[in-house]
């Protein structure tokens, strides 16, 4: 659900985030992190690229063209690739396409720590560069990934023609609530430090005290078994199986651990505060769900002001328009991958306009 995968940490990485944390700070190297399975059910349907010292897995799809824009589809938290697999063949025929797994999700190695949305904005980057994959490009991100896309088209305003927002992240997430109460495992911004991004250094080796890594293995044990529950049932059986694996495993939880989440968030609601229509006339379509995630008392209160947030995200743009998906949840590219596609379609047509 948004609330869970936007505003929180998975329980896993909640109860060992500190562990997690002092380990890689520390730098020590005591302990060899040892794979847990024999690999991939598959190997990686794309190119693994070292951007480095590590490698990110990139699959594109469809011909390059100098008068189209490139798309890159960026996943919620915890998701990767194989999530576009509805959506990714589609657009495939109208322009070039994209999709990729943030370091130590899907086939891609374990990158350097802190997991923040800056340093993951700067890896993007540099695979794509690296990767011969020309801008400017159609960045579509869905949840946690639409505060990534934005962050990258404010980072490098000049290699972005047009966003795709997908059921994502609130402009003002501090504002979410249910029952009264903020949904997410910690509280406010504390005004911590944002470190620097690391262009070297990746996690190889961490210690982690035995017990810690038995609780993450057990985590990623459970997370494996509900890996595929609906709507991710709709995806095709080589996908599935890919996140059977890819949730199974100690990585995946290392992939989400960023302990200044908040204070990132924070900055950017900050960037923008108070200044009309601060994306310009860039494209811009906000897809939000029609279906309500949560059924309890305060649910159309809530879905209410979900419907709010997401007008409010689509007017950072005077070209800005909000869809709303009627019939589907959160997972709009899975339930309904037409209707994700058509917008893809209709911000690349924008783009040319507004050349």
């Amino acid at each position: 659900m948004l609330r869970q995968r936007c505003f929180r940490l998975t329980r896993v990485v909640a109860r060992t985030n500190s562990i997690l944390l002092a380990a890689c700070v520390s730098g020590a190297a005591t302990v060899v992190l040892a794979q847990t399975d024999s690999g991939p059910p598959f190997p990686p349907p794309g190119k693994l690229v070292d951007i480095g010292g590590w490698r990110l897995h990139i699959h594109c799809l469809g011909s390059a063209s100098p008068t189209t824009p490139t798309v890159i589809l960026e996943s919620g938290l915890g998701d990767f690739s194989v999530e576009w697999s509805l959506v990714q063949p589609g657009v495939a025929s109208f322009a070039r396409v994209c999709t990729y797994d943030r370091a130590g999700d899907g086939w891609s190695d374990v990158g350097p720590y802190p997991r923040t949305f800056h340093q993951i904005v700067y890896e993007l980057h540099t695979l794509l560069e690296k990767a011969g994959e020309r801008s400017p490009y159609v960045l579509v991100g869905h949840s946690y990934g639409g505060w990534l896309v934005r962050l990258f088209q404010s980072t490098y305003p000049a290699d972005v023609s047009g966003l795709v927002l997908v059921d994502a992240g609130a402009q003002d997430p501090w504002r979410m609530t249910a029952n009264g109460t903020l949904v997410r495992s910690w509280s406010r911004a504390q005004g911590a430090a944002i470190p620097a991004v690391k262009t070297s250094g990746p996690l190889r080796e961490s210690y982690i005290p035995p017990g810690a890594m038995s609780q993450i293995l057990q985590g990623t044990q459970r997370a494996a078994q509900t890996a595929n529950e609906p709507p991710r049932d709709k995806l095709p059986a080589a996908a599935k199986a890919m996140r059977t694996w890819a949730l199974g495993r100690w990585q995946h939880v290392v992939a989400a651990n960023n302990p200044v989440e908040a204070d990132e968030l924070l900055a950017m609601q900050r960037s923008n505060a108070g200044e009309s229509y601060p994306l310009g006339d860039l494209p811009l379509i906000v897809l939000t769900r029609g279906v309500p995630d949560d059924t309890g008392p305060d649910a159309k209160a809530f879905e209410a002001e979900h419907r709010q947030d997401h007008l409010e995200v689509s007017r950072l743009s005077r070209g800005g328009r909000l869809v709303v998906a009627e019939r589907n949840g959160h997972h709009i590219q899975i339930e309904q991958p037409e209707l994700v596609i058509q917008a893809i379609r209709d911000v690349v047509l924008s783009t040319a306009r507004h050349k």
